[in-house]
């Protein structure tokens, strides 16, 4: 089968195209200004890239335009397919269709942790010896690669499991459900909900429904790994659920609940009163533990115990871009993380908080995601900020006053509206034992390097 995918370089689609290459598939694919790490990657699985969505691609034949979300009306080579009334579907349905089908389908959702989880999930598999199949929305270092297709038996034997990232975003301009309805898991993690995508769901209770259409889709032997602090999750669960209830990160004991005992890097497992596994990790902050519980509880559903689940993670080398080191200049350290909603803003900087202890600690980030762009959640700033020192703000390309948003942090805010301005202001104000937390979903402008030739420069 030949398949031709719009929009090639996003990380879904990326690694949609890797697994229908592992498949024996014929790839090619299209995106606008083709670009790397993706590109690099998909050309090393020797599929043919096109920079741009011209018309003549129509002239390539293929069986099946796969068409990725980024992907709407107006886009030339979308109008010719349309005109043409060539066969075309959505990325999460050929996945669904073309990969999915037949596997034990481990699912991980949620507004945060999603990525992490999902890889911590596909190495503890790969740590029993079940040589899980993965999609996962970054790239986890255990593996080197985002997408993998595991496993496969053909003898009607156990189905195999597959880990996916279950994205909530929109499928495509032609199906506005989330991605994550197309997966039909039999585990199925809801880590956490909270309002995001605000250039698609106008409220909370929307991204609700949909979580809700997930849970709809599981079958009654299947599991929800549910996390119990979630009020949100538990509306959504009171909407109707037919699967076993596995609940992770009780506050306090509760009857079959997972939940840890002890600190982030070292903590016990407990099954109500009962500890069975104990986790011992370099990986920072609650968050990580949360995503750890959840992971084991998973895990658990396809037969790995609890205790080889948390000897695997003691060997877990998490996410590229999660408190990733990038350098170290003059006593001063630069990380890049992937955080850009306030809760994860917050999160991850208190991560670094318990790491660092007392040591001064320069927030650095870009509202980018479409949300921030639109303001959504500018009053959050200053609660997601308060753990830093200092905190420094890319204005650019806003449509909202990010001073003004960042007033009640006073002094401890300084806001740029360029990366040239911003790497000046940051380089001027770090010290020797400082730690600078870069964070954005996206290049920041090649943020992280600048920051570190500034460092490197005399200061005037």
């Amino acid at each position: 089968m030949h398949i031709h995918i719009l929009g090639i370089c996003g990380t879904f689609m990326g690694g949609l195209a890797a697994l229908a290459r592992e498949a024996g598939h014929k790839v090619t694919g299209c995106d606008a200004n083709v670009y790397p790490p993706m590109s690099d990657q998909l050309r090393a699985l020797g599929i043919e890239l096109i920079d741009g969505y011209g018309t003549d691609q129509v002239a390539l034949a293929p069986d099946l335009f796969v068409i990725g979300n980024a992907v709407s009306r107006g886009n030339p080579l979308m109008e010719a397919i349309l005109d043409d009334g060539l066969p075309y579907a959505s990325g999460p349905q050929w996945l669904a269709e073309h990969v999915l089908e037949g596997r034990h389908v481990l699912a991980v959702a949620g507004t945060h942790g999603k990525t992490t989880t999902t890889a911590m999930l596909a190495w503890i598999l790969d740590q029993a010896g079940l040589e899980p199949g993965f999609l996962v929305g970054g790239v986890p270092r255990n593996f080197g690669v985002s997408a993998r297709l595991g496993k496969v038996r053909g003898d009607g034997g156990a189905r195999t499991p597959f880990v996916i990232e279950a994205d909530e975003y929109d499928t495509a301009f032609f199906d506005k459900r989330s991605k994550f309805v197309h997966y039909h898991p039999r585990t199925a993690v809801l880590n956490n909900l909270e309002f995001d995508h605000a250039d698609i769901f106008p409220d909370l209770a929307a991204i609700e429904t949909q979580f809700h259409h997930l849970v709809r889709t599981m079958p009654s032997r299947g599991r929800l790994v549910v996390n119990a602090r979630e009020e949100s999750l538990q509306r959504v669960l009171d909407r109707g659920c037919w699967s076993e209830v596995q609940r992770f990160g009780a506050r306090k004991e509760e009857p079959g609940a997972l939940r840890a005992r002890g600190e982030p890097h070292a903590f016990d497992v407990l099954r109500g009163s009962m500890k069975i596994a104990r986790v011992e990790w370099h990986l920072l902050g609650e968050h990580n533990q949360m995503n750890a519980l959840a992971a084991i509880a998973a895990a658990e559903h396809v037969g790995v115990a609890p205790a080889t689940a948390a000897a695997a993670l003691a060997s877990f080398e998490n996410v590229a871009r999660r408190l990733e080191l990038k350098g170290e200049v003059n006593g001063i350290r630069v990380y890049d993380d992937f955080a850009h909603h306030p809760t994860a803003i917050r999160t991850t900087i208190d991560g670094l908080r318990r790491k660092v202890g007392a040591q001064r600690i320069l927030a650095v980030f870009e509202p980018r995601s479409n949300t921030m762009k639109q303001g959504a959640m500018k009053a959050q700033l200053p609660w997601a900020l308060e753990e830093a020192d200092l905190s420094f703000c890319h204005s650019g390309g806003l449509s909202w006053d990010a001073a003004e948003a960042l007033a009640p942090m006073g002094k401890q805010a300084v806001v740029c509206d360029t990366i040239g301005a911003l790497v000046a202001a940051v380089a001027r104000a770090a010290k020797p034992g400082d730690h600078i937390l870069c964070m954005s979903n996206g290049g920041f402008g090649g943020v992280h390097a600048k920051l570190l030739a500034a460092l490197e420069a005399p200061h005037t």
